[in-house]
This record gives C-alpha cells, sequence and structure tokens, in this order.
C-alpha cells in the first residue's frame, strides 16, 4: 500500500521580514500585479485566510509551504514557473498544480477545487480532521 502523498505549495515571492513587509505593500498599493496568485487567494494583506487554513486543515495529508527561495534552495534542478503546488510521495517530486492553473482559479473555491482534482484525486476533505498536518519545510 502506497502511503498518502505530501503536498508542498510553493508561493512566488521570497522568504524574510523585508521580503514580506514588500508583498504588504505590493497587496495595498497594486493588488493587481502581485506576482503570486496562490498567495494572492490564499492569503490577506496581514493574514492567512480562515477559509484556507480551514480547508488545509481537512484535507488529511501532510501539507508544507515555502516561499520561492527556500524551494529554489531545497530544490535546485526543478524550474518550474511559480506558484505551483507539488505531491511528493515515495521521494518523488511530482507538479499537480502549475503556475497557470492556479492563476485561472477566481477564488478559494476554484483553488480548493483544483487541488482536489489535480493533486488528490477528487478526495474530499475530511472536515473532522484537525490541522496538526500542517508541517513546515526548510
Amino acid at each position: 500500500m502506497n502511503p498518502q502523498p505530501h503536498l508542498l505549495f510553493v508561493y512566488n515571492a521570497d522568504s524574510g521580514l523585508f521580503n514580506t513587509l514588500a508583498d504588504i505593500g505590493h497587496k495595498l498599493f497594486s493588488p493587481t500585479t502581485y506576482p503570486c496568485s496562490l498567495c494572492a487567494i490564499t492569503h490577506g494583506v496581514l493574514a492567512e485566510r480562515a477559509g484556507w487554513r480551514d480547508f488545509i486543515g481537512s484535507l488529511g495529508v501532510t501539507c508544507a509551504f515555502l516561499h520561492r527561495d527556500q524551494f529554489h534552495a531545497r530544490f535546485p534542478a526543478i524550474q518550474e514557473t511559480l506558484p505551483a503546488i507539488f505531491s511528493l510521495q515515495d521521494g518523488s517530486l511530482r507538479l499537480c498544480a502549475d503556475a497557470t492553473a492556479i492563476g485561472a482559479c477566481q477564488g478559494l473555491d476554484d483553488l480548493r477545487a483544483l487541488i482536489l482534482r489535480g493533486c488528490l484525486d477528487g478526495a474530499e476533505p475530511d472536515d473532522d480532521r484537525a490541522p496538526e498536518n500542517i508541517q513546515p519545510i526548510g
């Protein structure tokens, strides 16, 4: 039996305080040109959206989140356009939602459907699952 996949969400933004402050400013003053559609859907100007946090907690799989610089440091051979969502199973990283698909999402409902369809093969979220499945990487 194969273990369940882990999902790796990679934002098209760099880590660090200065970058976070710059992202906040960008979201406030020019939200239509903000370069990370994943972040634009999952986070408000200052914090993660509660609906996103609840959805991730309901998935029943381990989820991890990386910024662009962290991802490139950990996976230098992978040059996928970001943002992107990967499935990690049996030591293999597989792209399951690319930047184009994420960018086509009009909101959280579209992103949830994309994840369930493209990353978890139509699995339904487990609403009783606690959010302890969220793990930092790096």
